[in-house]
């Protein structure tokens, strides 16, 4: 397959099961908590309703009709500052390995800088190797503690990047 059959577009309402039911697969994946993750999160099943609010955006991966992953920009939670948070990246296994996660990484820094965010932050966990390995090769560095507060107290690998 391709890059050019993968559609990077803006979230829609009729993608919010097939988006809750990715974010919770990868997390059962990856061995990870399902408590103080997005796996528990009200959002996860409401994300285009959640993103419809001012500086926050969310993006879908899809492949022939088909949502294969996601990301989002939106102001962190709890703190003061002009930070965003990169929220909520996930991809199904058929979507890795492909480039695909930086170009979205891209398309949502970009978004932020528009946006007006100096800073993006993340939280992950050590479970997802391949995701800390992404965001170091997109220049996220790790951070000593938390930034704001997310509520994924289970979510201990922190990262920022300049923007």
């Amino acid at each position: 397959m391709s890059n050019q059959e993968y559609i990077i577009r803006e979230i829609e309402q009729k993608d919010n099961t097939q988006l809750a039911f990715i974010v919770r697969n990868v997390i059962l994946e990856m061995g990870a908590p399902t408590v103080g993750t997005a796996y528990e999160d009200k959002a996860t099943d409401q994300l285009f309703e959640t993103y419809q609010k001012e500086k926050a955006i969310y993006f879908v991966l899809e492949h022939q009709n088909n949502i294969l992953g996601g990301a989002g920009i939106a102001k962190l939670d709890n703190f003061e500052g002009n930070v965003c948070e990169l929220q909520k990246m996930y991809f199904l296994p058929e979507a890795r390995g492909k480039g695909l996660g930086s170009k979205l990484i891209n398309i949502c820094l970009e978004k932020a800088k528009e946006f007006g965010f100096k800073r993006c932050y993340l939280e992950t966990l050590p479970y997802m190797n391949g995701a800390v390995k992404l965001y170091k090769k997109n220049g996220f560095q790790n951070l000593e503690k938390s930034m704001g507060n997310t509520r994924h107290y289970s979510c201990d690998i922190w990262m920022i990047k300049d923007l």
